[in-house]
């Protein structure tokens, strides 16, 4: 990587401000802290503001219109099932909230930005073949490390994006430079991704495939089945830990799921456990799951061959994780 390049950002962000009110543009501008802002609010009726790194500020005392909404509405793309539209060939993801009507009564407008190098920490793992699942909370930047861990992998393996919100290449038809050669393919409606995940193995032979929100049983099946057919494979999840995770029962399937087992006395004393224990129900679809908590580390769990079994550690009751299951940043 050149010197210098770690960290580099781009974010386009005159074309998401060219979408908005020529007041509210104006007084964004005005306030500065391009490299702060996350997103602008606009709700009928209500004051618009903008959301920084550090809290909300009110763009003006008036409130936004109907002609407000539609002056964004006007200049973005379309509006797809799950109520988000996109800037061509940017980032940048604009979220609608409608009314019982159908009629939109308020907007997001995200800042969408490309971070070339933030998965350097984590590169070897990216680069080790694995299928890797990245967990955290919404904003934390589990899709901007996506996005370079479809180019960093693209210079040199064949990489199949299945971009269901157009989050990860951005709107309009032709993916945005921050996914390098990656090739995408856009779904159609949020509830058929996991058809075109199984579509993307069967008909363009990809060594990897990546995927953001992860988030419904049959996606998490699909996932599997990609898994089983040697294909890497790179998603996201949302959650704040591996604990979360297992108790999740759409999701937990992704790391293995868990089991109530019953052991004989025998066995229960040699293991120096009660006699129900939590253990593994199957192998993992992921070997390795990244946690990205705010503001820190990436920190890792690994599958692999034996597999770290994070769930059989823990006693019926709870109790703190194994420390041989997870490592700290580069470890």
């Amino acid at each position: 990587m050149e010197k210098g390049y770690y960290n580099h950002i781009t974010d386009d962000l005159d074309a998401l401000l060219n979408v908005l009110p020529e007041d509210l543009r104006e007084r964004i501008q005005q306030i500065g802290r391009r490299d702060e802002l996350l997103e602008v609010i606009l709700d009928l009726g209500r004051v618009p503001t903008a959301r920084y790194t550090d809290g909300e500020v009110v763009l003006s005392e008036r409130e936004v219109t109907r002609e407000d909404i539609q002056h964004v509405v006007e200049r973005v793309g379309e509006f797809d099932a799950d109520n988000r539209a996109g800037i061509a060939r940017t980032l940048h993801r604009i979220a609608a909230i409608r009314n019982r009507k159908g009629d939109i009564v308020g907007l997001t407008c995200r800042v969408g930005r490309a971070v070339y190098g933030t998965i350097a920490i984590i590169q070897d793992i990216i680069e080790s073949g694995k299928s890797i699942l990245l967990l955290g909370r919404p904003g934390v930047g589990k899709t901007t490390m996506l996005r370079e861990a479809a180019r960093v992998l693209a210079e040199t393996k064949r990489v199949i994006i299945v971009d269901t919100s157009n989050e990860i290449g951005g709107d309009g038809d032709i993916p945005h430079p921050a996914v390098g050669r990656a090739r995408r393919m856009q779904v159609e409606m949020p509830s058929l991704q996991h058809e075109v995940m199984i579509e993307a193995v069967e008909n363009h032979n990809p060594e990897v495939i990546i995927i953001d929100e992860i988030g419904r049983e049959l996606e998490a099946l699909a996932a599997r089945t990609i898994a089983e057919r040697g294909v890497q494979l790179i998603a996201t999840a949302h959650g704040n830990t591996l604990d979360n995770l297992l108790l999740n029962p759409t999701l937990s399937d992704l790391v293995g799921g868990i089991e109530s087992v019953t052991l004989s006395d025998e066995e229960a004393r040699r293991r120096g456990t009660q006699k129900t224990i939590l253990e593994r129900r199957a192998p993992p679809t992921f070997d390795v799951l990244i946690e990205i908590p705010n503001g820190g580390l990436p920190e890792r769990h690994r599958g692999g061959e034996p597999p770290a079994r994070p769930a059989d550690t823990r006693p019926a009751g709870g109790g703190p994780r194994d420390p041989a299951d997870s490592g700290r940043g580069g470890g």
